[in-house]
């Protein structure tokens, strides 16, 4: 299977799919983090969509279409409107790779902000059903690809900040670019179940 990483430097999903063989490749404008810079495309991902791909599973900036940032699409209860235009222009991305020529086709962004009227998700997923301690609820638009299934429950850990808000206790530590990396419980399930899928649809 030729199977395109979209937006991905940590190569964590594309080693995933190389561990089972298939010819996987990681695209990001960056170069990439993984470790194996021969898998990877350092490149505008829209200009590889119709290089012969299999499927596609791409990870877009969520910066600004993540309900996360409501504090600053709406600071001072008025739409920033910098924010939502930047928001836009994401969401036009996003539609790009999940309308692209691509027969399977998976994208994984958090849960957007509703003033973007995205596409609904085929499902989400927790950290916590593929082996990892923590929440962190993602959503998943699928095209050709069965649901994922959660491979190993653990029960969730979380800390409590000043104000006695609740926080996944992965936040306590982790810097942006590290928690904005595919959990590998999660990248693992993605090769073994829909890499073995794949190979039944294209054989």
């Amino acid at each position: 299977m030729k199977i395109l990483i979209a937006c991905e430097e940590s190569q964590e999903v594309c080693k995933a799919f190389r561990a089972l063989g298939h010819e996987a490749y990681s695209c990001d404008i960056i170069p990439c983090s993984g470790g194996h810079p021969e898998w990877h495309i350092q490149d505008d991902v829209l200009n590889h969509l119709n290089d012969g791909w299999d499927m596609m599973i791409a990870h877009p900036p969520c910066t600004y279409l993540s309900r996360a940032g409501t504090r600053w699409l709406f600071a001072g209860h008025i739409l920033n409107q910098e924010r939502y235009k930047k928001g836009l222009e994401s969401k036009e991305f996003f539609l790009k790779l999940l309308n692209a020529n691509i027969f399977m086709i998976a994208v994984e962004n958090p849960v957007p902000h509703k003033v973007f009227n995205m596409p609904h998700e085929t499902q989400t997923i927790q950290p916590y059903e593929f082996g990892h301690p923590y929440s962190k609820k993602t959503c998943l638009w699928l095209k050709n690809l069965p649901k994922l299934i959660g491979s190993q429950y653990m029960k969730p850990q979380y800390y409590y900040d000043k104000k006695g808000l609740r926080h996944s206790a992965f936040t306590a530590n982790w810097d942006a670019k590290k928690k904005s990396k595919t959990f590998p419980g999660i990248a693992k399930a993605m090769a073994e179940q829909w890499g073995s899928i794949s190979k039944e649809v294209t054989s």
